[in-house]
């Protein structure tokens, strides 16, 4: 997988569907967790515990940043020969729905099936 080189336009496109992604899959989700969007950024607050999982756009790097209470994480978008993409953290190698996956569990609101790796 090679990182993707996208004009401004573009990588605003990736985010905005990748946001609207996420919003839905909390909606679909049927669990106790809110959301908000503002200036490119959308947080997620688990109900039971007022714990946050913001998520960024880096316009300057085309990246995804996540803070969520186990760290930071910055995901690339990477694309493969075969037209498949991914947003992959740089730490951990997990794809973004990998990640917010684990860290809804681990930040106790529940199971979040984000199904948004070719948004």
């Amino acid at each position: 997988m090679n990182p993707a080189n996208l004009n401004p336009a573009e990588y605003d496109q990736y985010c905005d569907d990748l946001m609207l992604a996420i919003e839905e899959a909390v909606d679909l989700s049927g669990e106790d967790i809110d959301y908000e969007t503002s200036a490119g950024v959308l947080t997620l607050t688990v109900e039971d515990n007022n714990s946050k999982i913001i998520i960024s756009r880096q316009p300057a790097l085309q990246q995804i940043w996540v803070a969520a209470k186990s760290g930071g994480y910055y995901f690339n978008l990477l694309c493969s020969d075969d037209v498949e993409s991914n947003w992959v953290c740089t730490t951990t190698g997990e794809t973004l729905s990998e990640l917010l996956n684990r860290v809804c569990k681990e930040q106790e609101g529940g199971d979040v099936i984000f199904d948004i790796n070719d948004v």
